[in-house]
């Protein structure tokens, strides 16, 4: 687990990541990071897919059945 600063960048909030964490979600400076919030936990994930899929996902999970 990590400790993240929360900071002001302008008139935005940021999070700085240490090497380590950066380094585990394999992500560089220009990459997105997503987070996902569950039931049961907050999860991350840096893929380029991942806004696709759950575009998908939320467009199925929408959809009433009658």
């Amino acid at each position: 687990m990590y400790t993240l600063k929360i900071r002001r960048v302008r008139d935005s909030l940021g999070v700085i990541l240490p090497k380590e964490a950066l380094q585990k979600l394999r992500v560089r400076q220009i990459d997105n990071v997503f987070v996902t919030e569950t039931p049961s936990n907050t999860q991350t994930a840096c893929n380029p897919d991942f806004a696709k899929a759950m575009e998908a996902y939320r467009k199925v999970i929408n959809i009433k059945t009658y």
